[in-house]
């Protein structure tokens, strides 16, 4: 089995969203993976990582399976014709279009979630409506050839999930008893629906200004669109 894995990466992502996944992805036999960025230049994360791109936009090959990683600004990239027409053009013939966090925002403001049920970062669901998607809660949800991840950690269930669609649930088992993907998170806090309301109320506060820029953006193109 050939298959060609490509994430889109650019500057200010976070890095969890994209290695994360990429750790796991990584490991389906055949695959051929790529890192996409406009220029061969390093990449620098949200947390200050960079990231060295293994082909630009201009040369990638067709892929397979285009996951597109999400950040704090990924609202810098609503409007990129460079970004947006790569998206557009990867995701007209890609067999599995998809994302980890607000990634899925800019995969809706290429217009490829139109219509389909999509998850992001918790404190960013009320943005995928505008793009014409679905907002739906989940770790991970999928509709049709379209697979979203929730926020940052969401990205390995949502790695393991695309293998398992790839390769089969016994491929899928076998990478996670490797990588040792056995989780017990210190804290059941990760989730609005499980975590205090006052934290809730104060990461969300913390957030503020990033959220009603991210909105304020996402109901602009909307209207553009």
């Amino acid at each position: 089995m050939s298959l060609t894995i490509g994430f889109l990466i650019y500057p200010n992502l976070t890095q969890l969203d994209f290695t994360g996944p990429y750790e796991v992805l990584a490991r389906v036999p055949g695959a051929s993976m790529h890192v996409a960025a406009k220029t061969l230049d390093p990449v620098t994360s949200d947390s200050g990582l960079q990231i060295l791109p293994t082909v630009t936009l201009a040369d990638c090959p067709q892929l397979d399976v285009l996951v597109v990683p999400g950040g704090p600004s990924v609202d810098d990239w609503y409007e990129d014709a460079e970004i947006i027409g790569f998206l557009r053009a990867q995701g007209a013939t890609a067999k599995y279009v998809t994302s980890v966090c607000t990634g899925s925002l800019i995969l809706g403001a290429a217009g490829l979630l139109d219509g389909y049920k999509a998850t992001t970062h918790w404190a960013a669901m009320d943005n995928l409506a505008p793009f014409g998607a679905i907002p739906t809660e989940g770790r991970v949800v999928r509709d049709r050839n379209r697979i979203t991840g929730g926020g940052v950690t969401a990205g390995v269930d949502f790695a393991f999930s695309v293998v398992a669609e790839l390769a089969g649930p016994e491929v899928a088992k076998a990478i996670q008893l490797g990588l040792e993907y056995n989780p017990e998170p210190l804290f059941k806090g990760g989730h609005p629906s499980v975590a205090e309301p006052e934290l809730v109320e104060a990461v969300t506060a913390m957030m503020a200004d990033r959220l009603d820029r991210r909105r304020q953006a996402a109901q602009r193109h909307a209207v553009a669109g």
